[in-house]
């Protein structure tokens, strides 16, 4: 059998093949950009993660508006590497309310990117909570949690964000990581919220 050939040319592409051996088949590999084909496809790795862990509580007026605040500490911000990038955006907010409907919006810089439909006086929102009824009213509160793959088409840092409204109906404060009672005993409780963001090659 004859020796097998590689043979390039000024395109970048290799030919591999067998010289006169009958029935002998070509195969010829795409062209070659440094040391990565260019035809190896990266789609769906995860190219970087970043993530804001919040441990301590705040709390934030919502005073009869439809306005969406910045819910504090739920923020983290990450720079693409390529414009074509996606970025997976996964929260867990541990949140509750003093009254009403927390409505919550998921936000990149100042575009709300996952809304709800809009329909009569329903506050559209990425997501929302309510807490349960009494005798736990006070010591209550949930973990809201919410995953979007976004497309930011962009290499600039960008910031994700979570916000929330009580709606115009009701004036209250929301809660993070305690209950709106945040009583001090073994049925009260401190948690955690974390927002993260994962790029993802596309």
């Amino acid at each position: 059998m004859a020796d097998i050939v590689l043979t390039g040319d000024t395109s970048g592409a290799i030919t591999v093949a067998a010289p006169a051996v009958a029935g002998t088949n070509t195969l010829t590999l795409p062209a070659e950009t440094g040391t990565i084909l260019t035809s190896n496809t990266s789609t769906g790795k995860i190219l970087q993660v970043v993530q804001t862990v919040k441990t301590d509580t705040a709390s934030i007026t919502s005073s009869s508006t439809n306005t969406f605040v910045d819910l504090t500490g739920l923020t983290v911000a990450i720079t693409p590497s390529s414009a074509s990038s996606k970025v997976l955006v996964t929260v867990s907010a541990s949140v509750t309310q003093s009254t009403g409907m927390l409505h919550m919006m998921l936000v990149r810089d100042t575009t709300n990117i996952v809304v709800g439909g809009s329909d009569g006086s329903r506050v559209s929102s990425t997501m929302s909570s309510r807490f349960d009824s009494s005798p736990y009213t006070y010591n209550n509160n949930i973990t809201a949690t919410f995953s979007f793959l976004d497309s930011p088409s962009t290499t600039s840092a960008t910031t994700y964000k979570l916000q929330g409204t009580l709606g115009s109906t009701y004036s209250g404060t929301m809660y993070i990581n305690r209950s709106p009672g945040d009583i001090n005993a073994s049925y009260g409780a401190r948690t955690t919220s974390t927002i993260t963001v994962m790029e993802v090659a596309a």
